[in-house]
């Protein structure tokens, strides 16, 4: 970049850098720091990178700009390897057993291929909190806010601007990513007032995402580090899941940009068509299987355990760590301040619990100074979660799933019951269920009000219904519903209902079109019908 005028005299240039991503310990602020950059007189307008090549950009054709463009032949991830902006290794992460013993010493390294403890129980993915807590909340906090928008690899990303508590050591080009994350908080002012008398609802919209869904948090975690793996040469030649529709669309879609194997093992005639499709539209080798999601479950668990092919439901921590990153976007969207309540529908209930850890990190490491009161939400139809809770936390019993319209939450032996049970307990968590009108109900209300969401956001719906018509959430706590999936994933289930076409449902709240002759007559009294009926009543 050409020298500013005040030091065109002179073969060097001072140049305020931007902040340093790593301040000294418990710093408040951003420091900046200055790097002087010589100037060959013989290159005049070409002065040296930071790196000590030679820049071939001409100068800018307006003089007072501050910066250059990428050079035409670079992209954002050579320009972060140019950079070296990930920073990587000064933080770490490794997988312990969960919920052990203070005195327990058996871990992993992330790097190895392991999904469960020597006593057979999950594993979790362990951040080194001391290294973290160098750094204060306004620190993190600055960071993190500053990275919102950005189009510098792989910070763009929802996830990865939040890298240092991911996947920290990870290496940028190993990263797969399509900037998932960033999901709209929506402020559901409609819906809140008319059918709640609520001033302080709001849903994240998690399946606004690239594979339409909130799987997308963990799957660009999960394949990134499959990715790291396949350079390091171990054992994997692709990674399956068995999945009830997103798990596998979001799986298959990030394994395709990185050129690795998918598999994927599906129930058949279980999952809608839109989730269907995506797998194989992204060339998965998908297997339609004759049992539900839990048959398949056990399946896949004992196929990667004979061949190399790398687990991706789950039981992998991993992909938690993406997930807990939408907790901390809430936190971010609400300017730090931590909402009341959060209702999160549950199935194989990993995302309770990555909420959960989110919210956590945030309150130990000082970026606030409480938790919200988590709600897990399930269909009535597959609630083994619903029942323990009721039960007192006393016995937990696995129950064979019956048919639900949210599909994707239809499991009914889950694999994080201890991770939601651990959540939920330190967060004075709540279980509600739904059954399948109720769902549909909340469903189609939330849709009349301007949303367009999917069943498994319904049954969370209702869980606030109850909640609210019971007294236990208040007009004015501030709650957040996550939605987890696209509506237009689901849009059998909307047309069947506003056809009236589900079996001993009522449909309360249909919507069918109106069968009308084709001529002016007709068409006018129609209209004028509707209008009346809608018409202001003074």
């Amino acid at each position: 970049m050409a020298s500013s005028s005040l030091f065109q005299s002179s073969p060097f240039s001072l140049k305020c850098k931007p902040p340093i991503p790593y301040p000294s310990p418990k710093s408040t602020v951003f420091p900046t720091h200055f790097t002087i950059k010589a100037q060959s007189q013989s290159q005049s307008g070409s002065p040296l990178t930071q790196n000590n090549s030679a820049s071939t950009n001409p100068p800018p054709s307006n003089a007072a700009a501050s910066k250059h463009r990428r050079p035409a032949d670079e992209n954002i991830r050579d320009e972060a390897r140019r950079k070296n902006v990930t920073h990587s290794h000064r933080f770490s992460a490794k997988y312990v057993p969960f919920n052990a013993d203070p005195s327990s010493t058996e871990s992993y390294s992330l790097d190895e291929i392991v999904y469960r403890s020597q006593s057979g129980g999950l594993l979790d993915v362990q951040h080194d909190m001391e290294a973290l807590k160098k750094y204060d909340g306004e620190y993190w906090r600055a960071l993190f806010d500053s990275r919102v928008g950005k189009t510098t690899w792989p910070y763009g990303s929802g996830v990865w601007s939040k890298k240092e508590w991911v996947l920290p050591e990870i290496d940028s080009d190993d990263i797969v990513s399509a900037f998932e994350g960033n999901s709209n908080l929506f402020w559901a002012e409609r819906y809140g007032k008319q059918f709640l008398g609520m001033n302080e609802l709001w849903v994240k919209h998690c399946g606004i995402s690239h594979t339409g869904s909130f799987k997308d948090l963990g799957m660009t975690v999960l394949v990134s580090q499959v990715n790291r793996l396949r350079k390091m040469n171990r054992p994997v030649v692709g990674v399956g899941c068995a999945s009830t529709g997103d798990t596998s669309a979001a799986l298959s879609a990030y394994c395709a940009a990185a050129g690795i194997p998918a598999i994927v093992f599906l129930p058949a005639n279980k999952i809608s068509i839109a989730q269907l499709v995506q797998p194989i539209a992204n060339g998965a080798f998908v297997l339609s299987i004759d049992t539900d999601f839990d048959g398949c479950m056990q399946l896949i668990r004992e196929v990667t355990a004979e061949l190399p092919i790398y687990l991706a439901n789950s039981l992998n921590s991993l992909r938690l760590e993406g997930q807990k990153t939408a907790a901390i976007e809430i936190l971010q969207q609400f300017d730090w301040e931590v909402p009341d309540w959060v209702i999160v529908p549950g199935g194989n209930l990993g995302n309770i619990y990555a909420f959960y850890k989110g919210f956590r990190m945030c309150k130990e490491l000082g970026l606030v100074d409480r938790i919200p009161r988590l709600v897990c939400a399930q269909a009535a139809n597959a609630n083994p979660l619903y029942l323990y809770f009721k039960s007192g936390w006393k016995e937990f019993k696995s129950i064979r799933a019956n048919t639900t319209f949210a599909s994707a939450i239809q499991i009914g032996d889950p694999v994080s019951i201890d991770r939601a049970v651990y959540a939920l307990k330190n967060s004075n968590g709540i279980v509600e269920e739904a059954t399948e009108e109720e769902l549909m109900d909340a469903m189609a209300q939330a849709d009349s009000t301007g949303m367009f969401i999917c069943p498994h956001t319904g049954v969370a719906l209702t869980a606030l219904i109850k909640l609210r018509n019971s007294g236990v959430i208040g007009p004015t706590d501030r709650t957040v519903v996550v939605s987890t999936a696209h509506g237009l994933k689901f849009t059998q289930s909307k047309i069947d209902y506003h056809s009236r076409d589900i079996k001993d449902m009522a449909c309360r709240f249909a919507n069918p079109p109106v069968q009308v002759k084709a001529d002016f007559g007709s068409v006018m009294d129609v209209l004028k019908k509707y209008l009346l009926s809608k018409a202001p009543k003074y």
